[in-house]
């Protein structure tokens, strides 16, 4: 039998952090090489429209007054990352089942649970959406990435019928419980940030303190390769806790671990539960 790494029962918010980082660390092979090249991808696209638009490294801040390409640059990035926190979140919602049940599988078994068609469409409208939101003045962001997370877990784990009913199931379990799973996603997200954040620039103050001369074109190619790395690890556990996220709320609303018992003592292992029937 696998390891406990989703407890079958409500959690707290630091246990539901720290059920994000087990279930990544059961998986963090598929889930880092999956992220790696979208997020290499990711800085290929923000680094040329960073360089069009004259900002420079560390902090890539525009001249005072002049914030109209910068805002642009930043909602893209948000976007971007919203679209591959959701594909990997296919993933992690199809390990989510196995980790929950404690049933061993393997890696690659994992994938033809993940819906490939649905999943992509449902990324590239989570990224338009979340890219929308932080141009409209980053509040329309708050709002809407607390809503948009669980859609893709929803889909390889609830088996949702699609892309719109994704969506729908996941702001319906958002909302639930006082809109407890959404401020979980933000807190999730503000978290992970101050960790990427650390990694990925202040490690220039750092070095600028030890009295080491970082110049600009070395600036230029080493913080996007820590941004890089650092969102190659944060990108997977976001994900991870999506789909913990979509657990805990099924079990702390809707009983899920008691349809298990259920079905387990109907002669069943479980997995039939885990079917969304709403």
């Amino acid at each position: 039998m696998a390891p406990e790494v989703l407890p079958m029962r409500p959690m707290t918010a630091g246990e539901l952090l720290d059920a994000g980082a087990a279930l990544l660390r059961q998986r963090a092979f598929p889930l880092v090489a999956l992220a790696a090249p979208f997020v290499a991808a990711e800085q290929v696209i923000l680094g040329r429209m960073r360089e069009n638009a004259g900002l420079d490294a560390p902090t890539f801040m525009p001249d005072f007054g002049d914030f109209g390409g910068w805002w642009l640059i930043t909602a893209v990035g948000f976007g971007i990352e919203a679209a591959i926190i959701a594909l990997l979140g296919a993933y992690a919602g199809a390990a989510a089942g196995p980790a929950l049940l404690r049933r061993p599988v393997r890696h690659r078994d994992l994938w033809a649970r993940t819906r490939p068609l649905p999943v992509l469409v449902v990324a590239v409208v989570a990224g338009l959406i979340a890219a929308a939101g932080a141009y409209a003045g980053f509040v329309p962001w708050l709002i809407l990435y607390g809503l948009i997370g669980m859609a893709t877990p929803a889909l390889t784990l609830d088996r949702v019928p699609g892309p719109l009913s994704a969506f729908g199931r996941s702001a319906r379990l958002a909302v639930r419980d006082g809109v407890r799973p959404a401020l979980l996603r933000l807190l999730g997200y503000f978290t992970w940030f101050m960790v990427r954040f650390a990694l990925g620039t202040a490690w220039v103050t750092v070095a600028s303190q030890a009295g080491w001369t970082v110049g600009n074109t070395v600036l230029a190619w080493v913080v996007p390769l820590a941004w890089g790395l650092a969102n190659t690890v944060a990108y997977p556990a976001l994900a991870c806790l999506d789909a913990v996220l979509l657990v805990e709320a099924r079990i702390r609303t809707e009983g899920l671990d008691i349809e298990i018992a259920r079905d387990r003592a109907r002669g069943g292992d479980g997995s039939a539960a885990l079917v969304d029937a709403a």
